[in-house]
Parts: C-alpha cells; sequence; structure tokens
C-alpha cells in the first residue's frame, strides 16, 4: 500500500508520517519509508542524529543506477538516456517489491530500527547550492517517480512517502501513485489552501485524499475544519508532549505516545487498508501512460531526442501477479 503525506509547508506533515511509519513498525508490517520532501527532516524525526540523515545516499544522485535496473531487458527502452521520470515499466522491464532484496534498495535505502522492528528509509537527497539556478526538486523527485511507476505491492505492506510541500507533485504524475494521500491540514485559512488546491487538482484522477487536522487545539479549530474538508476530514490530532520531547532529540519510547494519538494513527491504517478493495491496476498504467506521455511532448523528446512514445507497452498492465526478470 503506497501512501502520501502532504500539506503546506510547517503543517506537521513529516511529524505525523513519521509517527505513522513508527505505529506501522510496531505491528511487524514491511515498510519502506521515503523522504521526498526539499527539507529532509524525516530521518531525523526517525531518531537518526543530523549526521547520520546528512549521510543517507541520495536517490537522486544514484538516477542512473536506477535507471539502468528497472530499465531491464526491456526492448523498448534504447537506453538509459532516454528514461525519464514517468518511463513505465513493460515487457522486460525489472519491478521493484516492498519486501525483496535488490541493487536500488542497497544503493539508496538504509534500515532504521525503531521501537517495533526496522523500517527501510530512502531519501531523495537535499537541494544543494550547486543546484541553485540550474535545476528544480523535480530532478530529485523523478526517482521516487520511476520507483513507484515500477513497484508492486500488496496487501499488508507499506511504503510512506513524506512529500514535497504544497501541490508541487502536480509538476508530474507523481500525485496520483499512491492508494490514499493524508493532507495534513492546520485549522487556518492558509492551513486548508492547499487541501483546496489537492482537491480540485487531483479531481479527475481517482486520487483518495483525506484530511489530518494538525494542531488542534479546541472545539472552534474542530468546527472550522469539518466545515471547510467535510468528510474529507478524517482525524485530527492537538498537542503532543511525546513528539515535543521527540523535537528535542530525545524521543520516548512509542509505547509512550499518548493514547489520543495512538488512536488516530490506528484510524489513518485502517484509512489505508481500506483502499485495497479500491485498487485498480489497469487506471494506474494507464495514468502512469497519460502523464508519460504528456511529459514526453512537452520537453522529453526534445530532451532525449528520442520519441519517448516508443517505450509504452501497449499490452503491459502492471500488477501483484507480474512476475518481472531477475
Amino acid at each position: 500500500m503506497k501512501i502520501a503525506f502532504v500539506g503546506k509547508g510547517g503543517s506537521g506533515k513529516t511529524t505525523l508520517s513519521s509517527l505513522f511509519i513508527r505505529h506501522l513498525a510496531t505491528t511487524g508490517a514491511p515498510v519502506v519509508a521515503v523522504d521526498a520532501d526539499i527539507n529532509q527532516h524525516l530521518g531525523v524525526a526517525l531518531g537518526l542524529t543530523e549526521a547520520e540523515a546528512a549521510a543517507l545516499p541520495a536517490m537522486g544522485a544514484r538516477l542512473p543506477l536506477i535507471k539502468d535496473y528497472l530499465r531491464g531487458a526491456n526492448p523498448r527502452i534504447t537506453s538509459v538516456e532516454t528514461m525519464i521520470k514517468t518511463t513505465p515499466p513493460g515487457e522486460g522491464s525489472r519491478l521493484l517489491r516492498v519486501r525483496e532484496d535488490n541493487p536500488v534498495y542497497d544503493a539508496c535505502a538504509r534500515p532504521v530500527r525503531l521501537d517495533g522492528g526496522a523500517v527501510r528509509l530512502l531519501a531523495t537527497g537535499p537541494f544543494t547550492d550547486a543546484d541553485l539556478g540550474v535545476a528544480c526538486y523535480h530532478s530529485k523527485t523523478a526517482a521516487v517517480e520511476l520507483c513507484l511507476n515500477h513497484l508492486v505491492d500488496g496487501r499488508d505492506e507499506y511504503v510512506v512517502v513524506d512529500m514535497t510541500a504544497g501541490s508541487d507533485s502536480f509538476a508530474s504524475g507523481l500525485f496520483t501513485r499512491f492508494d490514499i494521500t493524508f493532507l495534513v491540514a492546520e485549522p487556518t485559512r492558509k492551513g486548508v489552501s492547499v487541501y483546496r488546491q489537492y482537491k480540485e487538482y487531483a479531481r479527475d484522477y481517482g486520487v483518495v485524499l483525506k484530511v489530518v487536522g494538525n494542531k488542534v487545539q479546541g472545539q472552534d479549530d474542530l468546527d472550522f475544519l469539518r466545515a471547510e474538508a467535510g468528510d474529507d476530514l478524517l482525524v485530527t490530532v492537538g498537542h503532543s508532549d511525546w513528539v515535543r520531547a521527540m523535537e528535542k532529540g530525545r524521543p520516548p519510547r512509542y509505547e509512550h505516545l499518548e493514547d489520543v494519538n495512538r488512536r488516530a494513527l490506528r484510524l489513518l491504517h485502517t484509512a489505508v487498508d481500506a483502499t485495497y478493495g479500491l485498487r485498480n491496476w489497469e487506471r494506474y498504467t494507464r495514468q502512469m501512460v497519460h502523464f508519460h506521455l504528456k511529459n514526453a511532448q512537452s520537453w522529453g523528446n526534445e530532451r532525449t531526442g528520442a520519441d519517448l512514445a516508443a517505450q509504452i507497452d501497449p499490452a503491459f498492465v502492471l500488477g501483484e501477479g507480474v512476475v518481472a526478470p531477475v
């Protein structure tokens, strides 16, 4: 199951995504966590030191390796240089699975031990001084999009992505790659503005969107979010001494998280699992093709010097039953 946490900067989405990852770890489920935010804080939120988090391998810097592995023996992809962030898999492509070991995980993922077990953590890599004026952050998230396009995940397997703030993921098809998207919103006009924007953009793509109200201090805050988000409001979270200690670098054991917040995380878990029955791999593959063609026409063909529409395998549908070459 693929889960995105989105929201405006400072909404608390990294904190909530890290808490949800901790919750999943206590269940014993396999978890891949991805820090895809321009501000890389998920590792620290999961208990790494600043130095350990900074030492995580950057997916963006290993994009050629990722492309080479995923390309496999797909005859429609003539070279790594012609693969772009939206390139879909086809016959001969290698696929990723949550529970396996593979060269992509070897190069990019690192285990993080949590109270209930361990998770794999990947990071896109920070936006550096060298990128200023010559690159956009989408060059970093390209690796995440390619991996999600080639990922086959099943029930009780979880990929949790802490997304970049705001609506930046709409620059490609990345926003359609998830079973459910949790939008973290504060009870303010700015807090719900990203929700409205996300809701409007995602309307025609079957995106399952749920609002998690954060920093809710009373009935007035709750009423505000209910009025703005309606049935999309799933749960609200208030002040947490546990989170405050975590932010000071002294996280207690997860079992000491307040009961009300653990119940909120269980609600998120239930909402995620409920989307399994809504999965439509044909639509998922069709959306890949749709955004690949858009990107090919707008910039991909010119940049690569190739007709990227030729990469599309019309008979291929991604799904749990697909067997890819080793």
